[in-house]
């Protein structure tokens, strides 16, 4: 759970303005009741509704915020939000990316912890916390059709992007006092994007001498994450994985339904349940509002109200002790009584001032925060060694397709390679490998030395002269003297 943040004033027992958003299908449901928590428990806080999700989709507002809600949120800097719906069909962007990239809320994290036995779960000593980079990645959203046959969607990483992610998590175990931090990622593949991410993450553990630091593949980390998730403390991730792995995180906790997760920026925070907004249950009073209650918790303690986020939390885990359960966790042969939306809402507030008796009590006094650093910009020397032309050539014979497209080299630049789906078909391809419609044609510098936009030029201009299709470029950089770009697979 949160400690604060240095920019939170401590011991500020001021009413507090946050807005709320209800959204969709079950969240005005789930809302009211932890809103009703919330009040119950004296929280100071005040409350500015807005409106997000699908009645502004449909009234208009393509990326499902109201100009007015966007106000109130810069305002008041804190937003607790409801599920929402995002209309099928083209033309809607998702609104939670749209807002984490606006508002440059980096971090997400997800606390997942198993409550066994009174939730079932195969994995009673489980207590992982997952921080996901929030902005980048495939995420960025940049997608086109060049050919007939080959849509693209860039990855983008970032080293500020890196920076800021990587030191989140070791200053969150710092201030959380947990012993390690588990970053994930693919760079035996994506040497260049996932390698950033690794080689930040190894700059930065240098840092924090007290935190063990490891770097896993994705692939198998998340299946011994799966298996054995009491071996991992924090984990640290790209967006993509680390969306997928907080899903997998909290399902094998015991239920999606009942995490909450927080989208922290520098500015601006947003906390959520990380459900959807399950139309299918929707107005029939059995959602489990826990994923919600558990975000306004880690709101709470954000805002540095952690005495009102203790009690709240020891009152919910004090009620999951009872036996008083949603149909979502119900379990016959532990449940004491099944309950509505309502009547968990009620048994909480009825047990807010009790501790559990089984359960670790709420404990937020490491006395620790987490502190946040300026990113300061790097200089290098960045000199083009030729360029990536992208083709659109219907072909399937590389080498005379090859042989042909060699013709448009010029003094400077000549053609060095060509590759198809990234796996290098010319020269001495393989008859075996298929090849589509979309050919990068890598033209490089003649001597190994730097070559200037004007030479770019003028091989872009000799592929159109000869005929060829070109659908995009890449240029191909060196910085300070080494590679900025990958070789082709099997180069």
């Amino acid at each position: 759970m949160f400690i604060g943040y240095t920019f939170v004033k401590k011991n500020n027992l001021m009413n507090k303005t946050i807005t709320i958003a209800k959204g969709d299908g079950i969240g005005p449901e789930i809302m009211d009741a932890t809103l009703k928590i919330l009040k119950a428990s004296d929280a100071p806080l005040n409350l500015e509704q807005v409106e997000l999700g699908k009645r502004a989709y449909l009234a208009g507002h393509t990326s499902g915020i109201t100009p007015e809600s966007w106000d109130s949120i810069i305002k008041n800097k804190y937003l607790l939000k409801a599920p929402i719906s995002t209309p099928q069909g083209g033309g809607y962007k998702s609104l939670n990316v749209t807002m984490r990239k606006t508002l440059n809320l980096f971090a997400n994290v997800r606390p997942c912890k198993s409550y066994y036995p009174y939730v079932d779960t195969k994995h009673k000593d489980m207590d992982v916390v997952v921080i996901r980079e929030n902005e980048e990645d495939l995420y960025a959203g940049i997608e086109h059709r060049q050919t007939d046959e080959v849509e693209q969607c860039l990855k983008l990483i970032t080293r500020p992007g890196c920076e800021k992610i990587a030191r989140f998590a070791f200053e969150y175990a710092l201030a959380n006092n947990r012993k390690k931090v588990t970053c994930f990622v693919k760079d035996n593949i994506m040497k260049q994007t996932d390698g950033l991410f690794h080689k930040v993450f190894n700059e930065l553990s240098k840092e924090y001498q007290s935190i063990k630091a490891e770097v896993m593949i994705v692939d198998i980390a998340t299946a011994k994450l799966a298996e054995r998730p009491e071996d991992f403390d924090v984990v640290v991730a790209p967006n993509l994985y680390g969306d997928i792995i907080s899903d997998i995180t909290a399902q094998i906790s015991g239920s999606v339904g009942l995490c909450g997760t927080s989208n922290i920026g520098e500015d601006c925070a947003m906390f959520e349940a990380i459900h959807g907004s399950a139309p299918d249950i929707a107005g029939k009073g059995i959602a489990n509002p826990s994923g919600l209650i558990q975000a306004a918790i880690q709101l709470l303690n954000f805002m540095d109200l952690s005495d009102t986020a203790k009690m709240i939390e020891n009152a919910w885990k004090t009620t999951i002790e009872e036996g008083y359960h949603t149909a979502d966790i119900h379990n016959p042969d532990i449940s004491k009584k099944k309950m509505s939306t309502d009547e968990f809402a009620d048994m909480v507030i009825a047990n807010l001032g009790q501790k559990p008796k089984n359960m670790m009590p709420a404990d937020y006094s490491t006395g620790k925060s987490i502190q946040f650093y300026s990113y300061h910009r790097h200089e290098h020397k960045k000199e083009a060694l030729g360029v990536d032309i992208f083709i659109h050539h219907k072909g399937t014979d590389p080498q005379f397709f090859g042989d042909n497209l060699a013709k448009a080299g010029t003094d400077k630049l000549q053609l060095q390679m060509i590759t198809n789906r990234g796996v290098k078909v010319w020269p001495d391809g393989f008859d075996q490998t298929f090849c589509t419609d979309h050919w990068r044609c890598r033209f490089y510098s003649m001597d190994g030395e730097p070559v200037s936009a004007e030479d770019i030029l003028e091989a872009y201009r000799s592929c159109l002269s000869h005929g060829f299709d070109v659908i995009k470029t890449e240029n191909l950089y060196q910085f300070d003297g080494k590679r900025g770009f990958s070789l082709g697979q099997g180069q």
